[in-house]
């Protein structure tokens, strides 16, 4: 989506932070930043889920309005 001019932001669980930062490395973008959250989500109710997304928002908003 970036290629085609579309800002994203990638949200990462704390466990996947090195298959996040090895994926960058091998697409050729070894700084990428991504936001982290605490882990796991799988097993969170709705409201909890909301709060993960509310306390990942400030990262996803950095990203999506800093640029690259």
């Amino acid at each position: 989506m970036e290629r085609r001019g579309i800002p994203t932001a990638v949200v990462c669980t704390e466990p996947f932070v090195p298959t996040a930062k090895m994926m960058a490395r091998l697409q050729g973008k070894a700084d990428y930043p991504f936001a982290v959250i605490k882990h796991p989500i799988g097993s969170l109710t709705p409201g909890e889920l909301r709060q993960r997304a509310e306390e990942a928002l400030p990262q996803v908003v950095r990203l999506l309005t800093q640029g690259r």
